[in-house]
C-alpha cells in the first residue's frame, strides 16, 4: 500500500523497516524490529478540536500500518472547557488514546514533562492540539525524516499567516547565531528518538522552546522537514507578544547553562581574573602617578580595591560551583550504575503497548504530577 502526503510518497512496508533499520536505543531497552510510535499532544481548552485531532491521528496510524504499535498521549493541562471529558468520551473509538489530566494549568513545559514520563514509544512526536499542524500529513513526514538517520527532526512551517512571523523570525535568527543550530523554526512540531528524551536535563518553565538546542549541544543529529501551516479551526491562541522579552531572556539563560554548566569556573573565574587584572593595572597607574607627580587619586584607589575584592569573590564562587557540578556528576554516575543493574536484573525493559483495553474511558489521572495507568 502506498501513501501520498503533500507530495511525499513512500511505501508503508519499507517505511516501517527503514525506521527500524536506523533505530538506536539505549541498551537498557529491548530492541524491536518495528519501533513503536508515541504522539504527544498537550491541550488546554481545545475541546472543539479534539474529535478532528483524534480522527486525523487515527488515519495517520492506519496509513503507516502502526496498529497496536502506536499511541496518542494527550495531556489536558487544566482545561476549563471540558477538553479532557471530550477526549475520554472518544476512548472506545480510539483505543490508542491515553489521557493525562492536570488539575490546574501548569504550562506547556510542565505538560511536556508529564508526557515525556508517560510515553512508551521508541519514536516520539510532539504536535499541538490546535490543528495548525495536520497530524495526517505531519506524522508521516516526521517519521520519514527520522528514518534518514536523524535523532531529532523539526518541522518548518510553510505559508504561516498568524501575525507572529516577525517575532518568530527574530527569535529563530538569534537562536541560530547563539546555538549554531541550522533550523528555521525552532519552536514548532518535533520528532525524537527515545534516547534523546532520556538524556534531556530537567526542563524548567518555558524551556520547551529549547529542545532542539539542548539536543544539538549533546551531539544528536538535527534534521528539518517542511510542513504546511493551517489556520486554527477553533479556540484561540494561548501565546502573545508579551512572551517575546521572556523568550529572549530564556535564550540567554539556556546559552549560559549549555556553555558553562559543566565548567562554571571558566565563566566566574574568567570574570574574576578580568577584574583582578583591571585592578592590578589601575594600581600600577596609581603607583606611577604618585612616584612621578606626588599625586593621589583616592576614588580610583578605592575603585581598584573594590575590583580586586569582586574578582576574588567571583573566583571563590567559581570554586563553589565546581564543587556542585562535581557532586551532580557523581549522582549521574550512581543513577547510570543503578539503571545498568536494574537492566541486568530484568527490571529495565521498555513497557509495551497493550493488546486490548477495557471498555470505558481512556486512562486518566487527576494529579498535578500526572502519571498514567493502563
Amino acid at each position: 500500500m502506498t501513501t501520498t502526503c503533500s507530495g511525499l510518497v513512500f511505501e508503508n512496508y519499507h517505511m516501517r523497516y527503514a525506521i527500524a533499520g536506523v533505530l538506536r536505543t539505549p541498551e537498557i531497552f529491548s530492541q524491536t524490529l518495528s519501533p513503536t510510535v508515541s504522539v504527544l499532544v498537550p491541550a488546554r481548552n481545545e475541546a472543539e478540536n479534539i474529535p478532528i485531532l483524534l480522527a486525523k491521528v487515527a488515519k495517520a496510524f492506519d496509513a503507516l500500518g502502526l496498529d497496536g504499535r502506536a499511541e496518542l498521549v494527550l495531556i489536558d493541562d487544566g482545561s476549563t472547557d471540558g477538553t479532557g471529558d471530550v477526549a475520554a468520551s472518544q476512548a472506545i473509538a480510539y483505543p490508542f488514546l491515553r489521557l493525562i489530566r492536570h488539575r490546574r494549568n501548569l504550562g506547556l513545559t510542565a505538560a511536556l514533562r508529564s508526557g515525556f514520563r508517560a510515553v512508551t514509544g521508541d519514536l516520539i512526536i510532539f504536535l499541538p492540539a490546535d490543528l495548525e499542524s495536520d497530524p495526517e500529513e505531519d506524522i508521516p513526514k516526521l517519521l520519514h525524516k527520522l528514518a534518514e538517520g536523524y535523532d531529532v527532526v523539526a518541522g518548518w512551517r510553510q505559508g504561516r499567516a498568524d501575525g507572529k512571523t516577525f517575532a518568530s523570525g527574530i527569535y529563530n535568527t538569534v537562536s541560530r547565531r547563539l546555538f549554531k543550530v541550522q533550523a528555521h523554526d525552532m519552536n514548532w512540531i518535533k520528532a525524537f528518538r527515545r534516547e534523546v528524551l532520556l538524556t534531556l536535563p530537567p526542563l524548567r518553565s518555558d524551556w520547551h522552546r529549547f529542545l532542539l538546542m539542548i539536543a544539538a549541544q549533546q551531539g544528536y543529529r538535527i534534521g528539518e522537514v517542511a510542513t504546511n501551516w493551517y489556520p486554527r479551526r477553533a479556540g484561540r491562541s494561548k501565546y502573545g507578544f508579551s512572551r517575546i522579552p521572556i523568550s529572549l531572556l530564556d535564550v540567554l539563560v539556556v546559552k549560559f547553562l549549555l556553555a558553562f554548566s559543566q565548567a562554571p569556573m571558566r565563566f566566574f573565574g574568567g570574570l574574576g581574573l578580568a577584574a583582578l587584572s583591571l585592578s592590578g593595572i589601575t594600581a600600577v597607574y596609581l603607583l606611577l602617578l604618585y612616584l612621578l607627580t606626588q599625586t593621589q587619586q583616592r576614588p580610583i584607589f578605592w575603585a581598584a580595591g573594590g575590583l580586586a575584592l569582586a574578582g576574588l569573590l567571583l573566583i571563590l564562587v567559581g570554586f563553589i560551583a565546581e564543587l556542585i557540578v562535581s557532586q551532580a556528576e557523581q549522582i549521574k554516575e550512581m543513577e547510570w550504575r543503578l539503571d545498568t543493574f536494574m537492566a541486568e536484573a530484568g527490571y529495565g525493559q521498555k513497557p509495551s503497548f497493550p493488546t486490548e483495553r477495557p471498555a470505558g474511558a481512556a486512562p486518566t489521572t487527576n494529579h498535578d504530577r500526572a502519571s498514567t495507568s493502563r
